[in-house]
């Protein structure tokens, strides 16, 4: 009978940790709303590169949609995928991101253009990450992946597309990672957009920074 009576304590008191932690949670990220941009430093071996390219402190960045009520990042890592808001927060330098939102988002992310979002990401699911930056959707990198969301799906564009050779080339890091990418035939043409060009979107307004 005691024996029965300590298991039955510790299911309680599992259960009782389990409500707290999912109570937690909630509390967490209750700032937070579908649609919401978010942005990190990257610790991957181009993170360098594409911060002096671009004169930025981020590299990486995704999108935030909700999945049975709990935040994922869709992203463009090795493949385009969803990935628990705290493992990706985990996965960027420090643990620092930044979170940014439409300045008017209460009147452009309504029930019907939030669904869009969800249903233009499936599309995208599963595509292998782009690492020459071509403007095209058979592969993709984060940034384009979040901007093409967006554009798709609500027909705004978020932040100004550039050509590859607008950006700073000169820096020994980028020099070699164009050299690994592209050998002698870097398409100085092509069109990019950064995660620096979304950042600084006047469209969009701060929600969060740690």
């Amino acid at each position: 009978m005691k024996k029965f009576v300590s298991t039955l304590n510790v299911l309680a008191l599992c259960i009782l940790l389990a409500l707290s932690q999912a109570v937690h949670s909630k509390q967490e990220h209750s700032h937070l709303q579908d649609g919401d941009l978010i942005f990190q430093t990257s610790r991957s071996s181009q993170s360098l590169a594409i911060q002096l390219a671009t004169k930025s402190a981020y590299s990486h960045m995704g999108v935030i949609l909700f999945k049975n009520s709990k935040p994922y990042v869709l992203e463009a890592s090795a493949t385009v995928r969803y990935t628990p808001l705290n493992k990706w927060i985990t996965q960027g330098n420090d643990g620092h991101y930044v979170v940014k939102r439409l300045k008017n988002a209460s009147s452009h992310l309504t029930a019907t253009t939030t669904y869009k979002l969800h249903d233009e990401a499936k599309r995208f699911i599963g595509r292998p990450y782009d690492l020459t930056f071509e403007w095209s959707d058979n592969r993709i990198y984060c940034s384009e992946l979040v901007w093409k969301l967006y554009d798709n799906a609500l027909n705004i564009q978020i932040g100004k597309l550039q050509r590859l050779k607008e950006f700073n080339l000169s820096a020994p890091a980028v020099k070699a990672k164009l050299k690994e990418r592209y050998g002698r035939n870097i398409p100085m043409q092509e069109l990019v957009i950064s995660p620096e060009a979304m950042f600084n979107s006047v469209l969009l307004m701060l929600v969060i920074k740690k």
